[in-house]
């Protein structure tokens, strides 16, 4: 994705975001025919300047154009079930991320235990399936916390709701998948691409 489409990408994100914490409609936005196609996309909202989780919520799998995969993920971030809902007077005060995922692939391997040598941190998130549960990590957020892939693994399986261990069970599905992350600078500033390798 070019960094022009990765910056409307997070503009068309904050203002979802506005518009859904003023209770307003949002305004019409021209997109460019890639944001027509299906990706999957996360928004994640970060304090300012404290660099702490506000909101995270996305949609893994290709099931959305992209534009509607952004504006629905913004505004599920607004609502995060983890975090009190967003207020008016935090928009100021929140930095918005867009990751833009390509689809997952499950990993195989012939021995378990081989699993943390197919991870390669900063480049890869991790889905963790097991029966009705399933977690996502983002690539960006190993690299932020300085996990090695087995720790990221296990964290992966504690966000699914599993012991720590379950990714070891020939059961569990796992998945990865790869990101192109764009972010503001600082509230309603500049938007970069995003380096998580």
């Amino acid at each position: 994705m070019k960094d022009q489409e990765g910056a409307l990408a997070v503009k068309l994100a904050r203002r979802a975001i506005d518009a859904e914490t003023r209770n307003l409609d949002i305004d019409r936005f021209d997109v460019p025919d890639s944001f027509r196609e299906k990706s999957g996309a996360f928004v994640t909202l970060r304090t300012f300047p404290g660099d702490e989780l506000r909101g995270c919520i996305g949609y893994p799998e290709p099931v959305f154009p992209l534009a509607e995969a952004v504006l629905r993920a913004a505004q599920g971030a607004c609502h995060d079930p983890r975090f009190p809902p967003l207020r008016p007077e935090e928009l100021d005060h929140v930095v918005v991320e867009v990751s833009i995922l390509t689809p997952p692939e499950e990993v195989k391997v012939e021995h378990r235990l081989d699993l943390p040598g197919t991870i390669v941190i900063g480049r890869d998130g991790l889905i963790i399936e097991r029966g009705m549960y399933r977690g996502l990590l983002l690539p960006q957020v190993p690299v932020e916390w300085g996990w090695d892939a087995t720790t990221f693994l296990e964290q992966a399986c504690l966000k699914a709701g599993l012991t720590p261990d379950m990714w070891l069970d020939r059961r569990t599905r796992i998945f990865t998948f790869k990101a192109e992350v764009f972010q503001e600078e600082s509230p309603y500033g500049q938007i970069v691409r995003r380096r998580t390798q």
